[in-house]
């Protein structure tokens, strides 16, 4: 694969084979987002989990950058309204789906009553596979729909390893402060861990890395975030 300059200048900087702390990575990621725009600062974590595992959940960022997330509710009557209030963008319920089977995915988040799920079962193949389905593992599936669009609105992010056991988050713009970009990925982390599958044998982390939207990775020592 052929490389932009700026992008080869980048790779150099970053020692292959090595593993940085947490803190350096972080500082080295920054210095490389040479991009005319703020770049979102990712970090990837492979898992070593069994297919019959699942890694999903949601948690709150301590720190936040970058636009409001743009949350729609499926509910009808008083849920909607309390939506509404709430400051959910979208609220609806059959002309939601609609306009969804028709190709429209202006969100970030979908939140749902729990007596909306069965008419959602319409929408499996459109929202499954974007990771928008709405879950009540995740808190998407809730009665309190005023509780689920505040928190959202406030930086509530889900996270979910892939069929390889994969992770990929964003915890904020290379912009954001370095101290709190590294506040963010210890939580992160420490979500992580706490989500270790109790009949898991073995070490249950391979690898982290911690990117730029259009650096080169840089892997960490992921005991640097414990």
């Amino acid at each position: 694969m052929k490389h932009s300059k700026r992008f080869s200048a980048a790779f150099t900087r970053v020692e292959r084979g090595r593993l940085y702390s947490a803190k350096e990575a972080i500082t080295l990621v920054r210095e490389n987002a040479k991009a005319k725009f703020d770049e979102s600062f990712d970090i990837s974590i492979t898992l070593n989990i069994l297919a019959k595992h699942t890694i999903r959940d949601t948690f709150v960022l301590p720190h936040q950058s970058g636009k409001a997330k743009r949350v729609l509710v499926f509910a009808k009557g008083d849920l909607a309204k309390a939506a509404e209030a709430a400051g959910a963008d979208f609220v609806g319920s059959d002309d939601l789906i609609e306009k969804i089977k028709g190709g429209w995915y202006d969100f970030d988040v979908a939140i749902a009553t729990p007596d909306m799920m069965r008419d959602l079962g319409k929408l499996g193949p459109y929202l499954g596979k974007r990771g928008l389905m709405p879950n009540p593992k995740t808190g998407t599936v809730t009665q309190d729909v005023a509780k689920g669009v505040a928190e959202f609105k406030k930086g509530r992010t889900e996270f979910r390893a892939d069929k390889k056991g994969v992770i990929n988050l964003s915890l904020g713009r290379v912009s954001l402060d370095e101290d709190k970009l590294l506040e963010n990925a210890r939580v992160f982390f420490g979500e992580i861990l706490r989500r270790r599958p109790s009949d898991l044998k073995g070490e249950y982390i391979r690898n982290c890395t911690l990117t730029s939207t259009m650096g080169p990775g840089v892997r960490i020592d992921w005991k640097s975030l414990s």
